[in-house]
């Protein structure tokens, strides 16, 4: 088995207002369940970021390797320096329950979430469970809510008819 390691790390300083502010609103404007998605968005960027540092003395070829890699994600970059410019709200706007809201498949993030969470959402007829699923942009459109099924519903008048 496997050992699964931590995919974030946690600030530095505990009790920072100004950022523990920040990560309130965020919470609230994406409808994430906890500081700890955001923390893991923190480190995707950071891993993003050092991507492109290395690439920096590299060819244009390679550099283009992960410029595609990030337009694919909804991204939009050119240059090293974009890439460096990321910041945690371009990833946070490109998850599948910020594109339902996006979308107007859902009202709310919170909403979404739910839907989400209870198998509701299918994305290229694929049931997609993980809210911080991130949409890649050919599949942007693809995302539809799961049909009901309508349940026969049998009326006293149906059995009487019967009998």
């Amino acid at each position: 088995m496997l050992r699964k390691h931590k995919v974030y790390s946690r600030p530095k300083k505990r009790f920072d207002k100004a950022r523990i502010i920040e990560e309130g609103d965020m919470v609230n404007k994406y409808g994430l369940k906890n500081k700890k998605e955001i923390w893991r968005v923190e480190a995707k960027v950071k891993s993003i970021r050092e991507k492109a540092k290395k690439l920096i003395g590299k060819g244009p070829e390679e550099q283009e390797l992960l410029f595609n890699q990030l337009r694919k994600m909804g991204i939009k970059v050119n240059s090293i320096p974009d890439v460096l410019g990321l910041n945690k709200e371009d990833i946070l706007k490109r998850r599948l329950q910020s594109v339902m809201v996006q979308n107007h498949i859902s009202t709310t993030p919170k909403g979404a979430r739910q839907l989400i969470t209870h198998k509701k959402v299918l994305v290229d007829d694929k049931i997609i469970n993980s809210p911080s699923y991130i949409v890649p942009v050919n599949l942007e459109k693809k995302i539809t809510l799961k049909p009901t099924k309508v349940k026969k519903v049998k009326t006293e008048s149906a059995e009487i008819e019967n009998a």
